[in-house]
């Protein structure tokens, strides 16, 4: 378990001082896969530096599961030493641009974190092969980084992030610089490690798509502070702030709605899109209200994602009849626990 308690980091800049995290709480069970997601500037990657400790916060309390809690005031840790170097090596980090040695073998760079352990020589190379085949590599133990794909670095640096048996993993934008194909090689790998070792991962993200993907719980960060968290289904199914609904378009193939009645004339006097859940999902209401209610539906836009295996459906329709039925029809949808979101009304 991972508690985060009223973090705060200001930058003192020449010309202003910038806060970088605003009375940051966060809770994330031992075990989870956790997103932290918001955009350029919201302060992800500061949080992610301040727990490892390379960002010493001014204020706040960092507790992980096995070690004390460490506490700072005034930017001096209450910890110090041989226990800070402890937690340290406790949380691995892997990074966008991988940060690989390029005049060091598959092996070297994996083999490094180890150097200063006081593992033997023979005792390196068993831990650096079981690592290697854990991410698929075992072929590429003499290749330099150059011979190497964009997902097999990330591979190698993932490898080298696990060496010294962490409780935690930090992933800061650790799919950014890939392709689709190895994007998703990549998060199925985490998702694999997570389930076979039990490891505790934190994702930082600004693609909304990742923390569907792989997150069980999600925190959204804006200016400094975390504004919205949860659970990752719950958030995408009932979004309350407007930059967690922007998050969750941007990973939506319902996004094109706003083009859609921009661009096209639409006779119709509503457009509604409605969010089934996974309460809902797969029941004939549609065809309930047109008939029950004397409606026309016309489905514009539709898509199914999945989310930690649960469903979560979504439409754009346009409703034509009189407005007292479409508000009867409207009213019978929340009750079968549809969310009814009306985009334009004439």
């Amino acid at each position: 378990m991972i508690k985060i308690e009223h973090l705060d980091k200001t930058y003192h800049l020449k010309n202003a001082n910038v806060r970088a995290l605003n009375d940051v709480s966060l809770q994330i069970d031992k075990g989870q896969i956790y997103g932290i997601i918001g955009y350029s500037g919201a302060g992800k990657s500061t949080l992610v530096r301040c727990l490892n400790f390379l960002e010493i916060p001014d204020s706040g309390s960092i507790e992980i599961q096995g070690f004390e809690k460490i506490t700072s005031n005034n930017g001096v840790l209450n910890v110090k030493g041989k226990k800070l170097r402890e937690l340290r090596r406790s949380i691995g980090m892997i990074f966008q641009h991988f940060n690989l040695l390029d005049r060091s073998t598959v092996f070297d760079n994996v083999a490094y974190p180890l150097k200063y352990t006081g593992l033997s020589k023979a005792e390196i190379e068993k831990r650096v092969d079981g690592l290697l085949d854990l991410v698929d590599l075992a072929d590429k133990k003499y290749v330099y980084p150059s011979q190497l794909s964009g997902g097999q670095k990330q591979r190698v640096a993932i490898a080298r992030a696990l060496s010294n048996n962490p409780k935690v993993l930090l992933s800061d934008e650790a799919t950014s610089a890939l392709d689709p194909e190895a994007t998703e090689s990549i998060l199925n790998l985490l998702k694999d490690l997570n389930q076979k070792l039990g490891i505790t991962i934190i994702m930082i993200t600004h693609e909304m798509s990742v923390i569907k993907t792989i997150a069980k719980r999600v925190a959204v960060m804006e200016d400094g502070c975390v504004v919205e968290q949860g659970d990752v289904y719950d958030i995408f199914a009932n979004p309350k702030k407007e930059i967690t609904k922007r998050f969750i378009d941007s990973a939506s193939a319902l996004s094109n709605v706003d083009q859609l009645v921009e661009h096209h004339t639409i006779s119709s006097n509503r457009i509604v899109k409605l969010t089934f859940t996974r309460d809902s999902v797969g029941s004939a209401t549609i065809s309930k209200i047109s008939r029950d209610y004397k409606i026309d539906v016309n489905i514009m836009l539709a898509n199914v994602d999945y989310i930690n295996a649960d469903a979560l459906g979504g439409i754009v329709a346009s409703m034509e009849g009189k407005d007292e039925d479409i508000k009867n029809a409207i009213e019978y949808l929340n009750t079968c626990s549809v969310k009814v979101e009306v985009i334009k009304h004439v």
